[in-house]
Order: C-alpha cells, then sequence, then structure tokens
C-alpha cells in the first residue's frame, strides 16, 4: 500500500461497515446500543455505538492483522519513523510492559532511571529481570527530578555490559529531556538496545522546535502515548519498533500476550483518526500551541510569587532540552502548596491542572487548547497569587525536598513473591517492603519491592500525606500498615 498520510484505513473501514447495518449475532451485546442503558446510549451517541465492535473477519484482527489493522499500523511507522508500529488498548503501559518483556528474562539486567513509571517496575516483576538504576539529575530547587546524564549511562554500561537494555525517559512528566542521542550512541555501541517511555512525548515528533523524539534519535523501541496529547481517545497507545537489535517476531508474540482479546475499535479507530491529525496538521497546529506556551509562561512569569520554568534551566546532558508546552508552575513564592492550589483552582475556577505535589502544580498546553482557555488560567493564577501572598511569602524560604533513593536489597520479582507481614507504618524502618508506594500522578514510586524502608522515606510520605496528595499503592489504603519481607530467624 502507498503511505498516504490522509487515509484513515480502519476508520474509514468501521464507519463503511457501519453504514450496512449488519444484523449482529455476536458480541457486544449491547448490539449497536439497542441492549443498553437509554440514558447511556442518548449520552455516547449512535455513530459511537455503531462501530463498537470486535475482531470479525471484515474488519480484521489486532492479534493477527493483515487489512485495515495492518494498514493503518504501517501508515502510524511511516508517519512516526518506525519499522513498525504496534496499536495498544493498554494504554502506554501495555506498550512500555511489552517493550521490557520483549527484551529481558529471569535475572537479565536492565539499566533504568529510578523515578521510572510505576508499569516499568511492574514488567520487571512480571519477567524477573534486576534493575540496574541510575540516579536522575535532582532539582532541589523545585523538588522534581530531570533525566539522566550520559556519564551516568556509560557507566552503567562499564560496570553491566552484560545488560539487555537501556531505557530512558523522555521526555520527562514535566517536559525536560536529555541527550538522548547520545545515550542511543553509547549504548548501540556496546551492542544494547534503547527503550524509551515516550509517554509525554507523542508531539515532538511532529515540531521541529520541539525535542528529539525517540524514533529520531536512533531508540529500538518507544512506548508512545497518543490518548495524552495526540488527540485520541484514553487508553489508545503506540509500540514504535526499529528493527536489528530487538525481535519484531518476538515483540508480536509479546504484546498479543499482555493484550486483551477483546479489543476496542473505537480506542483503534481513534489512533488512526490522530495519526492522520497529527502527520497532515501537526507542524502548523504545534507552531500555534508553542507560541501560546511561551506567551503563557512569560505572562505567568510576570506574577509575583509564581514562576515557571523553562529553558533557562537547561544545562548539562540530564537537563538537555525542554518542550514548552509543559506549564510546570512553582509555588514556592506563595502560602500554598501545589496541592491546595490544585484544590483551590477546582473550586474557584472550575479549572484542572494535570498534576499537583507539594511545591508545584502541571498545566499541560496542547493542540485542543485556546488563548481563551489560557486567558482564564492566568486571570486564575492571578487571584491565587493575590490571595496567597499576605504572609510575604513564607514558602519561598522552606527546604525542599525530594523522595530518597532507598537501597535495593532484594530482586523486585523475589521481593514480591516472597513470604510477607504487615508491620505498623512507623516500625517498618530498616526492613524490605514486598508492596508499591507513590503519589498518583506521576505515579513514580516512593518505594519499590525490594528496597530497604528508611525513616527519610518515611517522613516524604508522610509529608506528602499531610499536604493532602494521593499516595496510594500499599494494600492497606490507609497506609497504617505496610508488607514487608517476613524476616527470617536463625535455628536455635
Amino acid at each position: 500500500m502507498g503511505h498516504d498520510q490522509e487515509q484513515t484505513p480502519l476508520f474509514t473501514g468501521l464507519t463503511e461497515y457501519a453504514k450496512k447495518e449488519p444484523i449482529p449475532f455476536h458480541i457486544p451485546g449491547h448490539k449497536r446500543g439497542a441492549g443498553m442503558d437509554a440514558d447511556f446510549r442518548t449520552f455516547i451517541g449512535e455513530e459511537a455505538l455503531s462501530i463498537d465492535l470486535i475482531n470479525i473477519a471484515p474488519l480484521d484482527d489486532l492479534h493477527h492483522p493483515h487489512g485495515i489493522i495492518d494498514q493503518s499500523q504501517q501508515l502510524a511507522a511511516k508517519a512516526f519513523g518506525a519499522d513498525y508500529t504496534f496499536f495498544s488498548v493498554q494504554g502506554t503501559s501495555g506498550a512500555i510492559m511489552t517493550m521490557i518483556m520483549s527484551v529481558c528474562g529471569p535475572g537479565d539486567k536492565i539499566i533504568v532511571p529510578r523515578n521510572v513509571h510505576k508499569s516499568i517496575m511492574s514488567a520487571i516483576i512480571f519477567c524477573g529481570a534486576l534493575p540496574v538504576f541510575i540516579h536522575p539529575e535532582l532539582d532541589f530547587e523545585h523538588g522534581i527530578a530531570h533525566g539522566v546524564a550520559t556519564e551516568s549511562v556509560a557507566k552503567a554500561i562499564r560496570a553491566h555490559p552484560d545488560a539487555k537494555a537501556v531505557l530512558v525517559i523522555n521526555p520527562t512528566y514535566y517536559g525536560f529531556t536529555c541527550d538522548l542521542k547520545a545515550i542511543v550512541e553509547l549504548a548501540h555501541q556496546a551492542g544494547i538496545p534503547v527503550l524509551v517511555d515516550e509517554a509525554h512525548g507523542v508531539h515532538i515528533h511532529f515540531n521541529e522546535r520541539l525535542p528529539v523524539s525517540a524514533m529520531q534519535a536512533g531508540a529500538d523501541m518507544a512506548a508512545t502515548s497518543v490518548h495524552k496529547l495526540g488527540g485520541s481517545l484514553t487508553q489508545s497507545s503506540i509500540l514504535n519498533v526499529r528493527a536489528g537489535l530487538v525481535s519484531v517476531e518476538h515483540t508480536t508474540a509479546v504484546m498479543s500476550m499482555l493484550t486483551t482479546t477483546s479489543t476496542s475499535y473505537l480506542l483503534l479507530a481513534s489512533l488512526d483518526a490522530a495519526r492522520k491529525h497529527l502527520a497532515t496538521k501537526g507542524a502548523q497546529l504545534l507552531d500555534e500551541t508553542i507560541d501560546l506556551s511561551i506567551w503563557m509562561r512569560h505572562a505567568i512569569n510576570e506574577i509575583d510569587g509564581l514562576y515557571c520554568l523553562g529553558s533557562e534551566k537547561l544545562h548539562g546532558s540530564a537537563v538537555f532540552s525542554h518542550d514548552p508546552t509543559k506549564l510546570l508552575i512553582s509555588l514556592k513564592g506563595l502560602n500554598i502548596s501545589g496541592f491546595a492550589a490544585e484544590v483551590w483552582l477546582r473550586d474557584h475556577y472550575n479549572i484542572e491542572v494535570e498534576l499537583s505535589d507539594l511545591y508545584n502544580i502541571l498545566c499541560i498546553i496542547t493542540i485542543g487548547d485556546t488563548e481563551e482557555k489560557l486567558a482564564l488560567l492566568l486571570r486564575a493564577l492571578t487571584q491565587l497569587a493575590l490571595e496567597f501572598s499576605s504572609t510575604a511569602n513564607r514558602c519561598a524560604s522552606l527546604p525542599v525536598h525530594v523522595a530518597n533513593i532507598p537501597t535495593l536489597a532484594l530482586s523486585p520479582r523475589e521481593a514480591f513473591y516472597a513470604q510477607t507481614e504487615t508491620v505498623p507504618f512507623d516500625k517498618s524502618v530498616g526492613r524490605i517492603i514486598a508492596e508499591f508506594i507513590m503519589v498518583y500522578p506521576p505515579g513514580i514510586p516512593i518505594l519499590s519491592p525490594g528496597e530497604l524502608i528508611s525513616e527519610e522515606n518515611l517522613a516524604y510520605v508522610k509529608e506528602n500525606l499531610k499536604a493532602g496528595l494521593p499516595v496510594q499503592g500499599p494494600e492497606d489504603a490507609t497506609l497504617s500498615n505496610l508488607k514487608v519481607i517476613k524476616e527470617q530467624r536463625a535455628i536455635r
């Protein structure tokens, strides 16, 4: 087939099939909405329900694509500069797990930053790999983690030349990237494939004013979240693959193992349409989005007590470039935490931010935003600054705490499947944790299975709880108790 990016083989195929109004004696049982609650049917709409279909012969099969799904995936591969693209209805988490489980088995080493998403640690547990953690650069001024330095990756490769992969986050949730090209070159010289968590970077491939994308940098695999910033429906994502250092055939098998057999054609069609939109109009739309973001950053920085981080923070290979569409706003100059500001914006202006933490809020600007929406956000931030500046910027001088990087005492898989017991939260210091503790979003574990619990870790968890942030992960949702490895006692 040709690679005309104006085509939408899957979306078009589904709508044409629906127009024929076939009489279905197959699932889904709602039968184009006739068998579901009337209010929900009216809200969703008949057209959407008419393409909520399954993998019947005319519509291809995601697990063995050879028709319209295959054509759509080929178009996506061309658009993203990949050799192969796999559609995911398991979110980017499913694509990330596929990446890792395609190259790692029990006992294999994988070099990863410690500030990874929980899906990466979950995949490491599933396949039994051994994480070789490299420390990201920490920003103690604003309480965030950046990328990893090229030299840190080089040191890890020298110490572990038998590693099966290097995994990199590009860009981070906050829009900063490492020197991905340099890391790819370094790893490839050692014959090691590079996997990229590109959950927050689908758009960067389509505009030269944005950081380099995973495929542009020469990476071998990239889990790319189209739904987050690219215009597809929530939970839809893609896995881009470059053949050579990774087996496309094995990746195909793993992807199928991790994917439901009841694949949502609504999600798949939205990926097809989003790819067309990005490939044909993305550059122009992103130019407008970038311009709006730059204007907004400048306007925020005119407000006393607020600071929106930008390219002035760039230095070295760990903080190498910046995506201006991510507005990370520091509230240290005000007497309010990030979480409290999130609640205030919701209650007073009906504005929802992407993320908040102890010190910041994150607002994401996409091709779906307008100058009018940003003007409302600016008005709200101006009022926020006025309301919480009366205590002489008391927070500006407070120390910023960043989560301590724990010591890994057991492999994550060993810890997860070991005999465990529960102990009171405050009495868990020195024990090996057997579950995750994280604040979501962003979903980066404060503690992962196999790590030693320290006083500093518990203090950081308490600080987040006190601020009202959503700490989650433990089986005991109240966090009164933690699950730890059962201590072995010598026979007397």
